[in-house]
């Protein structure tokens, strides 16, 4: 009798395979990925679909049709919304731009080993991604303030009333506030994101849109964020493996101190040797393929096979913290860095443009897998039942899967006739312009000297609060007005706690999202009608 009771506790998610299920993934990958070609080509930009996968599996599941009532499951649309998002950012940002740098470089025959290179790197970045998810270096109760957006989303659709309201009243202010150029998704970031973190970039981002008038220079002429970016990052990386390698503090069991987790230290620690093991394996690879060992002395290919591969994982890294505590990814700027060191290296222009085409590949599908599966891990209760989140989590991982495949193909399909358009992303225009700028040594010592202050920066912050990352980020992205728009969200914020405590949060993450939400439908919506025109 326990056995059977306790069979029927057993709570069975979603498969990805399910052949209805299965088939609405294929539909709204194809679809995902068409719009982020499409949109990274003519604008050079690529919007969050997340919202728009929830809204086509709810919108599916008001039909009065029996087979299509199962996307009325929250953890269905789940997957729907998983797959839109990782096929989009997987065909524009992973695949599309590095397939593009060697076209714009002249070298159309490194085109196909630079999309298997691409797609190689694509699929480990995610891997690593979803092995390091809800660890003590990726935790899944941190911001990822997309993906609790999308999750609030979700949920209003289903349950109505006073969440649907607030959702509702966020996503108009954040619509009409996008049509004025307000930043209504750094404004929603602020509800809901670390204060320190979040203050840190506003203050970057304040910084780069008065530059001229406080400084009189540009600091980004100048590598001024660059700089502060590979300082921040390098100690970053050092705090991450801290995390992952260093000791255990006294009087911790190993239990313990996983057991806040559902990503130990020791699977943490196996998936990055791992995962920088097959970087460094399909660096080799490419390298071969594009014929680098016969243009390069030997020593100089051992070289830039081993700075290929941690260039890529410290990519991704560096992306994906800026994108937990943010909301945005830096992953063009900081693709650039690894660009600008590889140049000062002595590499030459051919082995730069393979080697930019495979590093560019990581970071932006892993900052929005982790948006997409903190979204899960919210729907599934936010981790309480460990089995399920475990499960669910690798459905949406699957889920993903497909998504890239169907990426690669239409990248694979269309790339030809794009080109032949001369219909090319910017991103990969300036990577092939600075390949060919090359760098100074003055380039040099700007970018070491301000990575000192950079460096210091993240020491007193700390892993937790990630402040010189942060400043960096706030930097290098130079949105107007979303420093503004972060300081007053935050000041909010405080302000609301004071007054009404515990039960400003549940408001404030309501309106939030809807903030995030109607900025991202406006973004999707006026990129589209731009693209069309």
């Amino acid at each position: 009798m326990e056995n059977k009771e306790t069979k029927q506790k057993v709570r069975i998610h979603p498969k990805a395979f399910e052949p209805a299920t299965f088939i609405l993934i294929l539909i709204t990958s194809i679809i995902g990925a068409v719009i982020g070609i499409q949109l990274i080509a003519t604008l050079g930009v690529t919007p969050n679909t997340s919202i728009i996968g929830a809204l086509i599996a709810m919108i599916i599941a008001r039909f009065p049709i029996h087979v299509l009532q199962r996307y009325k499951s929250v953890h269905r649309q789940n997957l729907i919304q998983t797959s839109i998002s990782s096929a989009t950012f997987g065909a524009a940002n992973s695949l599309f731009i590095p397939v593009a740098i060697p076209f714009v470089m002249g070298k159309t025959n490194l085109i196909l080993p630079a999309l298997l290179g691409a797609a190689l790197a694509l699929f480990i970045d995610t891997f690593m991604l979803n092995r390091l998810f809800d660890s003590n270096v990726f935790p899944a109760k941190e911001t990822w303030a997309p993906g609790v957006a999308t999750a609030e989303s979700i949920f209003a659709g289903q349950e109505g009333g006073k969440k649907a309201g607030l959702l509702g009243l966020g996503g108009v202010l954040g619509i009409l506030g996008s049509m004025f150029s307000f930043p209504m998704s750094a404004f929603g970031v602020a509800f809901i994101g670390n204060e320190f973190a979040l203050a840190m970039f506003g203050i970057g981002l304040l910084l780069a849109q008065y530059q001229m008038p406080l400084f009189h220079m540009n600091l980004t002429a100048q590598y001024i964020p660059h700089g502060l970016m590979i300082g921040a990052g390098i100690v970053a990386l050092i705090q991450a493996a801290t995390l992952v390698f260093g000791k255990r503090k006294k009087n911790v069991t190993v239990v313990e101190e996983d057991s806040e987790f559902t990503r130990s230290r020791s699977s943490v620690r196996k998936s990055l040797i791992l995962g920088y093991g097959m970087y460094l394996v399909t660096a080799l690879l490419i390298a071969i393929i594009t014929g680098l060992m016969t243009k390069m002395s030997f020593g100089m290919f051992v070289l830039f096979v081993i700075y290929a591969s941690v260039a890529a994982i410290i990519h991704e890294i560096i992306v994906g913290i800026a994108a937990m505590y943010s909301g945005w990814f830096p992953s063009f700027a900081v693709a650039l860095i690894t660009l600008l060191v590889g140049i000062m290296m002595g590499f030459p222009a051919l082995a730069l443009t393979v080697m930019i085409s495979f590093t560019a590949a990581t970071g932006p599908a892993f900052a929005d897998m982790g948006y997409d599966l903190k979204t899960g891990y919210i729907l599934r209760g936010n981790g309480k039942d460990k089995a399920y989140e475990l499960e669910g989590r690798k459905q949406q991982y699957i889920a993903g899967l497909i998504a890239f495949t169907m990426a690669i193909i239409i990248v694979g399909i269309s790339y030809h006739f794009l080109f032949a358009s001369n219909l090319v992303p910017p991103v990969s225009k300036v990577y092939v312009s600075t390949i060919k700028a090359g760098a100074s040594a003055t380039i040099a010592k700007e970018m070491a000297l301000w990575a000192i202050p950079g460096a210091i920066i993240q020491l007193i912050g700390g892993p937790n609060k990630q402040l010189g990352v942060m400043l960096a980020t706030g930097l290098l992205v130079a949105t107007t007005n979303a420093g503004w728009a972060v300081l007053l969200g935050i000041l909010i914020r405080v302000v609301a706690k004071r007054i009404w405590g515990a039960k400003a949060e549940p408001i404030m993450t309501n309106l939030a999202s809807g903030f995030i939400a109607g900025d991202a439908l406006y973004s999707f919506g006026s990129s589209m009608i731009k693209s069309i025109k």
